[in-house]
């Protein structure tokens, strides 16, 4: 019966007109056939009202309309009222999706960005093209291929530079004020899932493997590198999942499958049609149930993060340290669309083993700006961990132990701002051809000196929390009449309070020193090397460390003996 009436609103040309407008393909009108009479009908006169509107916009609006891009906005708004996930993906974005997907592109490996009114390199990916052809970190893009770069976006600079490996590629670069011309060939580019792992402490055997997403090969490349660890001698294993925003959802199970028996319930999704409502399990022997394991996350780490986290907490075989993370539980499939385009769309939301989804917004009810609102307190359960701890839904995954990330002084937020840090690391890698490994490279008081000399003609003006906390008392302390009463001690105060840039560089020396080692490294040994020196001094990892150094303590969070 359904079906009968299908057909017969396809008699009527202006329904087909609109299905034919929106490239909808008519058999995929039978899946309409569960639908009610009105929701068809519903159907049915939006879709002809969007054709004429469409039509009436083409024929008389008083410009002329760019069909695809008019479309395209349109789409885009509809998707945008359901979730943020929901896109649609047109043609010429596809190889945005395939790097997203698959960590792979064709193009000359380096990270870019806007800088005045130029591109620079920030970082060349070791042993891609942009690397082997000597482009280095602050090389600012002047033309690609004959073309001037002056004004372009990051996004535009980046399609040009990006295309089918072993294609020929030409860059016009200024290093220093010195121009030159670099030829490159285009590779086939695949981002590390993986950048570093290593044994992090030799005497007490602590392996650290850096995961950045999970793209196709994920779980592959973190096997290849704990078994790798576990031969050189590691006993115990710290997996950083900080900053990373998700991917696959079979390469999070896949990952939880290295430490949890075979057969076990890793993640469930559940969704409004019968066909993604899945149970996925460990399939395969486990690389070790053993081996103590902390997993590090912070507020960015999201999706198949949370799958890995959340199913390692509740089934008890590791100890989660950092920040409260993202809260992100819904779940994206990707469709084909006619004429090579997609639509990524979300069918389901997942819970972890001990039942509990950790989404943290409900889209079905926004704000006024559009955003999902936050799961109400009273509608937050609580869920039982294999040993019997409590974790909570629609809150993301909360850590088992929480590092408050430390915060940068004014002084050293607005080098970072300026990119004066940065920069300096340019200037340094222009004299020196080489320094130190990463882990053992420090900043020494004779660098030191060099930078805030490199500072001196450069504009960088900031104010002290407490400055601005002492303008604000001032403020209110003239509108109560008291200011002139202490107006001697509030000024001898300010002047006491105002920033020096000498004293402050003093002052916030170690922190700055720091950022200048990370930088620097940076230049010689790329990511690999950042990371690697950032180690000795990074909070989460410190703390991870204390964990596993002591295994009362490790064992009774696990058994929830101990509150942290």
């Amino acid at each position: 019966m359904q079906i009968k009436k299908i057909f017969s609103l396809l008699k009527k040309p202006s329904i087909v007109a609109s299905f034919i407008l929106l490239g909808v393909a008519i058999p995929l009108l039978f899946s309409f056939s569960a639908r009610s009479s009105s929701d068809l009908f519903e159907i049915s006169k939006n879709l002809s009202i969007f054709s004429s509107v469409y039509k009436e916009i083409d024929l008389y609006y008083v410009e002329e309309v760019e069909p695809g891009k008019f479309m395209k906005t349109g789409l885009d708004a509809m998707l945008k009222s359901l979730d943020p996930y929901t896109n649609y993906i047109p043609e010429s974005k596809i190889e945005d999706y395939r790097l997203m997907t698959t960590g792979e592109y064709g193009g000359i490996g380096s990270m870019i960005r806007k800088s005045g009114e130029f591109i620079i390199v920030t970082e060349p990916y070791d042993g891609y093209p942009a690397q082997k052809a000597g482009l280095h970190a602050g090389d600012k893009i002047i033309k690609v291929d004959g073309k001037e770069m002056k004004g372009k976006s990051t996004e535009e600079v980046s399609s040009l530079l990006k295309g089918q490996s072993g294609t020929p590629l030409s860059i016009e670069i200024d290093r220093n004020g010195l121009i030159s011309t670099v030829e490159l060939i285009r590779e086939n580019v695949k981002l590390p899932e993986v950048p570093y792992a290593g044994i992090i402490d030799e005497k007490s055997a602590v392996g650290y493997v850096k995961l950045n997403s999970f793209t196709n090969t994920a779980s592959q490349n973190v096997g290849t590198a704990v078994r790798k660890l576990q031969n050189e001698g590691m006993n115990k294993l710290i997996l950083d999942l900080r900053g990373n925003g998700g991917g696959l959802l079979n390469e999070a199970v896949n990952i939880v499958n290295f430490f949890i028996d075979k057969n076990t319930v890793v993640v469930e999704t559940k969704g409004r049609v019968e066909e993604v409502n899945r149970t996925y399990s460990t399939q395969n022997q486990p690389w070790n149930t053993e081996m103590p394991v902390v997993v590090l996350i912070d507020g960015y780490s999201a999706s198949a993060s949370e799958i890995v986290a959340g199913s390692l907490q509740d089934l008890d075989r590791g100890v989660v340290v950092g920040m409260n993370s993202y809260g992100k539980g819904l779940v994206q499939q990707t469709k084909n669309l006619q004429y090579n385009a997609k639509v990524k769309l979300t069918i389901a939301k997942y819970y972890t083993p001990s039942g509990r989804c950790i989404q943290r917004l409900d889209y079905t009810d926004v704000n006024d700006d559009g955003r999902g609102t936050a799961v109400e307190d009273s509608l937050i359960t609580l869920f039982k961990t294999k040993n019997g701890r409590d974790v909570k839904d629609g809150r993301g995954i909360d850590p088992d132990v929480v590092v408050e990330p430390g915060m940068y002084s004014r002084l050293t937020g607005t080098l970072i701002g300026k990119s004066l840090i940065f920069d300096y690391a340019t200037v340094f890698r222009h004299k020196f051809d080489s320094i130190q490994p990463a882990k053992s490279f420090r900043v020494s008081d004779e660098v030191y000196t060099d930078f805030t000399n490199f500072l001196k003609d450069k504009n960088y003006e900031y104010k002290n929390e407490s400055e601005e906390y002492l303008s604000a008392f001032t403020d209110i302390a003239k509108e109560e009449k008291y200011y002139e009463d202490a107006k001697h001690e509030i000024e001898a105060l300010r002047t006491k309070l105002t920033a020096d840039k000498s004293v402050d560089l003093q002052r916030y020396q170690d922190e700055i020193t720091e950022l200048l080692e990370n930088e620097i490294v940076s230049r010689y040994y790329y990511q690999n090397g950042r990371i690697e020196a950032s180690v000795k001094s990074d909070p989460y990892i410190n703390t991870a460390m204390e964990i596993l150094a002591d295994s009362t303590r490790y064992n009774q969070i696990l058994a929830g003996t101990v509150k942290e």
